[in-house]
Parts: structure tokens; sequence; C-alpha cells
């Protein structure tokens, strides 16, 4: 198993890679091209630059006896274009020129060394909370989705909603290109079903699977998150019977999962533990993390403890280990605690000190399944 931490790069994160080079086990730093918009061509220069600027280490490094290094070796994520998901030209694309580009970033990324690249299939909102700093118990602050809200609004009122201040920070699957296109999707979804989904899934996999195979990058879809439908879309991710069904669209094993075990466990009639059971040779990245559910359909992020929440992030980290699994598992969404909640606000969800925490819990539940004196 090899430990990776999730970076936005420099700029763009409160959290710096000499930070994360000092969390133990931590080997991967999972990155991207945040300023690149879904359906644009990665260039090599980009790609290359940004590999240099996580693996190398620089001469301050060495000046002061570090000598860590850190790999390159996941994307999350390579944005998948509307117009791919619906089959047809929309925001001025068209799919099978947003498929040869994809395409082309594909094997860039393998040229350069990249292993893995993490992407979603779900149409408009990429993910979807109430409150990005809502408060918890012990004084720390968390996402939040709160049923009832999302009940009484619209997409545009959500949209609204989210304006919030990202302290020049990006937010991905909210940024202002996408939400400035709004109405033009929200009318191409219109009467599009579980089945033409599928349908166009299975076309963008047959056009970009073969270059995977070439340079040996796995493709692995990450769940809906939250794992059930919004406002009237159809999101075709979501259920263990889904991601089976997304899985026999194409049989290579470049084809699998970046089973992130919060977005699928926020369905509350799923088991994330046997959904790792079960695909386990698909599984080419992971995510770990808990929440909490609450009897009127409300889910709170919490901290990677089995105990303080619904997931049982102990199960997972067991049946990983059992397996002897070589894949890539990151912490995911922690808890702003600290001086994250006094003015260093970090991007919501991640900031350092509780994903740190978490990879401690994640590698403690690993160490107690497979080491051996």
């Amino acid at each position: 198993m090899k430990m990776g931490f999730r970076w936005y790069g420099d700029g763009n994160d409160t959290v710096a890679l000499d930070d994360i080079r000092q969390i133990p086990g931590v080997t991967t730093i999972v990155w991207s091209l945040h300023h690149k918009q879904a359906g644009q061509v990665w260039t090599e220069d980009e790609i290359a630059e940004q590999i240099a600027r996580i693996e190398d280490l620089t001469p301050d490094h060495h000046a002061r006896g570090v000598t860590k290094t850190l790999r390159a070796d996941v994307v999350e994520s390579v944005n998948v274009h509307e117009s791919i998901k619906l089959g047809k030209t929309v925001l001025g694309l068209d799919r099978d020129t947003a498929i040869d580009n994809y395409r082309t970033t594909i094997a860039r990324l393998g040229r350069a060394g990249v292993r893995v690249v993490c992407y979603n299939f779900m149409p408009v909102f990429d993910w979807l909370r109430t409150d990005m700093f809502h408060p918890l118990p012990d004084g720390s602050t968390a996402l939040y989705y709160e049923k009832a809200i999302v009940d009484q609004m619209t997409p545009e009122s959500l949209i609204a909603s989210m304006n919030l201040d990202d302290g020049g920070l990006t937010l991905p699957g909210w940024e202002p290109e996408r939400l400035a296109s709004f109405q033009e999707l929200k009318d191409a979804y219109v009467g599009v079903t579980r089945e033409d989904m599928y349908a166009n899934y299975q076309y963008f996999l047959d056009a970009v699977i073969p270059v995977c195979e070439e340079y040996d990058v796995k493709l692995g879809v990450h769940p809906d998150d939250p794992a059930f439908d919004i406002f009237g879309w159809p999101r075709v991710v979501s259920r263990k019977a889904d991601l089976a069904r997304v899985l026999s669209l194409n049989p290579s094993p470049h084809h699998g999962l970046t089973l992130c075990l919060g977005s699928f466990g926020s369905n509350p009639d799923s088991d994330p533990v046997d959904a790792v059971t079960t695909f386990m040779d698909r599984i080419h990245f992971s995510h770990v993390r808990n929440i909490k559910h609450y009897p009127n359909g409300d889910f709170t992020e919490v901290a990677h403890r089995a105990n303080e929440g619904s997931i049982d992030t102990v199960g997972i980290m067991r049946a990983y280990a059992a397996a002897g699994y070589t894949g890539y598992i990151r912490p995911d969404h922690g808890r702003h605690l600290w001086d994250e909640n006094r003015g260093n606000t970090p991007r919501p969800g991640y900031g350092l000190y509780d994903r740190a925490l978490g990879v401690q819990y994640l590698l403690g539940c690993w160490d107690t399944a497979t080491y051996q004196a």
C-alpha cells in the first residue's frame, strides 16, 4: 500500500510540500493542474514543471539535511468534459474533440511517470455540501450535508449559496467558469436518462482505455458525492450495483475505481467494507474517511477513527491489509482544527492537521494487521 496526500499546488494550498513531507508514511503527492478546465489539453511543460516541484529536492533542502523525497504518481483529477457525459456538443466543445484532448493528456501523463488518474462521471456538480465549516461538539468544524436544505433548494439557489470567500483558493467542482455556463448545462441534461449516461460512459472508455494501456496509466472513477441523485440528474456511480456495471463497461485492468469510502458511504444503505472486498482487484486508488449519518438524512464529516462515525475505517483497512493491497490510499476530508479555525482557513475539508492525524490512524490499522517484528 502506498500512502498519499492531496496537494493543490504552490499559491493554491494552505499546506506546503514540506509540511506533508514530515507526515510519517506519506510517500505520494496526489496533485492536479487546477487552472486547467475540463476539456483542455495539459501541456508537457506544465506537467513536467509540477512533477519537478513535487519530486525534486532544492539546495535549501540539502542544506537542512532533508533527504526524504515524494513521488507524483497520482493525479486527481483530469476532469471529464460535460460533452462526453452528454454525448453531444455543449459549452462549445464536441464529444470527440474532448475525448481526443483527454487521450492526449493521459499519454503525456503516462510518459511523465504518472501511474493513476482519478476522475468522476457526475453530471454538473462534482460534490455537494450545505455547510463548509459546520461546528462539531469538540470545537472543530467540518463539511456538512443537510437534507432538508437540499430538498428545498433549486440548483440556482445552491450555486448562489456556494459563493463563499475562498481566500483566493480554487474550489474544484465549483469553478466560476463552470457555474457561468450553468443554464446551458441544465438545459442540456433535460431528458437524459441513466441508460444514456452509461452508453456515453462506455463510448468514453472504449476510446480512452487503449491509451491508458499503451502508457500504463490506470484510470479510477470516483463514486458520486453524495451517492444518490440530486435535482433529478442521473448519477450512475453511486451504489454497489452501479460500480459493478461501470466496471463491466470495459474489462481492461486499466479501467477501475478510485473507491472513496466516504462518498460511497454517504448512502446509508451501502456497505463500504463489502465494496472493498468485492472490487479489490479493480481498486487503483482509495480515499478512506469517516462520516456520521443522522436519522433525518443529514451527514457530517468526522475524524477518521471508526467509532467517531458510521464508516468502519478499521474494517476497511483490515480488508486492504488482508488482500495485500499495493495500490494508493489517501486520507480524505478532514476536520478543520486549531489555527485553521482562527484565520489560517484552508480549502474546506483540506487542512493539514486532521488529515495528518488520519494518516497515522489508517497506518496504525494497517500496521496492526500486517506488522511482524
